[in-house]
């Protein structure tokens, strides 16, 4: 069963990578949260919000749309 983010609590979130605003997602049967400005998704474990663009999936400029590059990671 996929937990859902009170909506007040996702109204104060914003993405690290480009300070957008997020909203929760389901992806494969799993909940992330999505970045509405690069598109970056940050996966929730266990009930907690992982949000660091070194474990974000997807994203601009990213051959591989289930990691950052290293310079995106710099940033």
């Amino acid at each position: 069963m996929i937990q859902k983010i009170e909506k007040e609590i996702l109204e104060m979130l914003a993405c690290p990578a480009c300070r957008a605003a997020v909203s929760q997602a389901e992806v494969d049967g799993n909940s992330e949260l999505v970045c509405a400005g690069c598109a970056r998704r940050y996966p929730i474990q266990d009930g907690i919000l992982v949000m660091l663009v070194e474990e974000a999936r997807g994203g601009p400029a990213t051959g591989d749309p289930g990691a950052a590059t290293s310079r995106e990671r710099s940033s």
